[in-house]
């Protein structure tokens, strides 16, 4: 697996598209960036399976996983 993918994720707020790179290298994360669109803080949940498959799931600063 590539150390960076692109991946696109949905604003949990505003519901803008945008491309983000992942960093892969650290197999399980957590974090926030802001919104590309509307500044607000999204919390990414990086996971890589035992294939080797990422998942990237956002979400508000409101939600729970």
């Amino acid at each position: 697996m590539n150390e960076l993918e692109e991946r696109t994720i949905f604003c949990p707020y505003c519901g803008e598209q945008s491309s983000v790179l992942i960093d892969c290298s650290d197999a399980d994360q957590n974090y926030i960036e802001d919104c590309q669109v509307c500044c607000r803080p999204i919390t990414f949940f990086i996971r890589i399976d035992n294939d080797d498959e990422l998942s990237v799931t956002v979400f508000s600063e409101n939600e729970t996983p």
